[in-house]
């Protein structure tokens, strides 16, 4: 700021006493000071608040003002509280030494001075740290790397203004990721997805212990697609696989901005917006450097639906290593594909075309640079190697589960997990067991499912093949009654039901979980029998009850 804007409107009622040709001086802060001598503390750039107690008569005015113009000082301000009006030697001191002199009446504090200051210094710097992103938006969108630290860092150093970038999923693209722990940072992204599905208009806020967060979008751009001289037949086959879904808050960057944006000033709210403009600009550079991997991804999934020779799919896979930034220097045997494999088989359902490709790149972009994710309408399919760590069905589950903030009721993502396969010939088999993993997860309540390979083995994939409303049906004939009869007379039939074939039908085992005398488990197991025309100590109706009670 300058020194005359200490005299604009909005400005504290600051009275200009000596000086007026100097008033476009530049104000870099402020120094409180009786001193009679205070030039050793000057830095240059001050403004000086005095109540002018260091005067006991004329000529301390001219070695006052002296001192302050040696050091670099750049105004005066003179408060009127103590000694009353401001002297005429210290106006004709500061006229001589073309020292800004402003009389600060005595109804004004000078912490009302200094605050003023400094939301305005404050704001012109923010508004000059925000050229400077916006000049440097367009390098680092081509520089990728540390681009996007370093910006944080500038602003957190030279503002003290903490930022970050997350994922959907929560996990830090750039900023000071010690200073976000991970419940917060699921906090926040679950904050962000829940206000981006409500279409809320950003900046988003959030509350963390510690005070409020702001929340930006940074969805990366999609370039624009050429109008089509004929018919699209449709948008499955007219998609373009490597292109990011449209309008898909899932796969979105988010910006984190510690404080509440709408409080700020214009300028620095400018800030937040060229900066939240930089990390989609560094999002869309990273896109562009996927597509090849995309392409990738998609010839391998054909290759694996044709059943096509190992050797090609070795081929496939080997390229996808030497792309990779650590696998510069890989092991020619893995030209053949050798090495051991996952395969992931996703489904969306109320999302956009597209979405469940770019949310699964984004989730295992941490966990491997190798993962090949292919495109599959409301699909994905992906393909990664065993070796970078195993992905149990729990862990995935866990990694999504932030994603549920943005589902909405009708959204969800089912997912299974194949076993590792050993070598380039098993994918296909792996992608056949990953697909019956997802109807299984498909068949459970809620908004992101994931089953793995253990589950292949049991019951629940008989169950998951059954069309839903066979399932509906059969749950309700051995049921429906039980538990309407618990809701009229709180009897607690479908518990005891529970654990009485957890306990293998042993009367003694069972009563003791309940905490209740074999005599009352009796009378609750044959009013069970009564209500379904079913004896409990057949093996066939046991069946039957545990089966309609996983699919309750």
């Amino acid at each position: 700021m300058r020194v005359r804007d200490l005299l604009a409107p909005g400005a504290p009622r600051l009275r200009l006493l000596a000086a007026e040709e100097e008033l476009d001086r530049q104000v870099g802060g402020v120094m409180t000071t009786d001193l009679q001598d205070p030039g050793r503390y000057l830095h240059g750039g001050e403004l000086v608040l005095t109540g002018m107690l260091w005067r006991t008569g004329p000529a301390d005015s001219e070695r006052f003002v002296r001192t302050l113009a040696a050091g670099g000082a750049v105004a005066i301000a003179a408060g009127e509280a103590e000694v009353g009006p401001v002297p005429e030697d210290l106006v004709e001191a500061c006229r001589r030494h073309r020292m800004p002199l402003l009389a600060v009446p005595d109804d004004i504090a000078f912490g009302t001075v200094t605050e003023f200051i400094g939301r305005q210094v404050s704001a012109d710097r923010a508004a000059d740290l925000s050229a400077l992103v916006d000049r440097h938006r367009l390098l680092v969108s081509a520089a990728g790397g540390g681009g996007l630290d370093a910006v944080l860092d500038l602003l957190g150093g030279d503002l003290d203004l903490d930022c970050w970038v997350l994922t959907p999923t929560g996990a830090v693209i750039a900023g000071p990721a010690e200073r976000l722990s991970g419940a917060d940072r699921d906090q926040l992204v679950r904050a962000h997805l829940g206000a981006q599905r409500r279409r809320s208009r950003p900046p988003h806020r959030a509350r963390l212990a510690d005070g409020f967060y702001s929340l930006l979008p940074a969805p990366a751009p999609v370039p624009s697609a050429p109008v089509p001289s004929a018919p699209v037949p449709s948008a499955s086959a007219s998609a373009d696989p490597e292109r990011p879904p449209v309008d898909c808050p899932l796969a979105d960057w988010m910006l984190v901005v510690a404080g509440d944006v709408t409080e700020w000033t214009p300028k620095r709210q400018q800030l937040a917006e060229n900066l939240a403009r930089l990390v989609a600009a560094e999002r869309h550079r990273r896109d562009e450097g996927r597509r090849l991997r995309r392409r990738i991804a998609d010839e391998l999934l054909a290759l694996l639906r044709r059943d096509a020779d190992p050797a090609e799919i070795g081929r496939a896979l080997y390229a996808s290593s030497a792309m990779a930034a650590r696998y510069e220097a890989a092991d020619p045997k893995s030209e053949e594909g050798e090495g051991s494999w996952l395969v992931l088989s996703a489904e969306g359902t109320g999302l956009p075309e597209g979405a469940v490709r770019a949310v699964l790149e984004e989730a295992l972009g941490g966990t491997t640079d190798r993962a090949l994710v292919a495109g599959t309408g409301s699909g994905a399919v992906v393909v990664l190697p065993a070796e970078e760590g195993p992905v149990p069905a729990d862990a995935l589950r866990a990694l999504l589960a932030p994603l549920e903030a943005g589902l909405g009721s009708e959204g969800r993502i089912t997912l299974g997990v194949s076993a590792p396969a050993a070598e380039a010939g098993g994918l296909r088999g792996a992608l056949e067991e990953a697909r019956h993993a997802r109807r299984i997860a498909a068949a459970r309540i809620g908004r992101v499912c994931v089953a793995g390979p253990e589950e292949l083995a049991s019951h629940v994939l008989l169950l998951a093949a059954v069309p839903d409303e066979v399932r509906r049906a059969f749950r309700a004939r051995l049921l429906d009654r039980v538990i309407a009869y618990d809701l009229e007379h709180q009897a607690d039939l479908v518990r005891t039901l529970e654990a009485f074939l957890r306990s293998d039908g042993s009367w003694t085992r069972c009563a003791g979980q309940l905490h209740v005398h074999v005599n009352t488990l009796r009378y609750r197991i044959g009013r069970i029998e009564e209500l379904t025309g079913r004896d409990l100590s057949r093996l066939e109706d046991r069946v039957d009850f545990y089966l309609a009670l996983e699919l309750a």
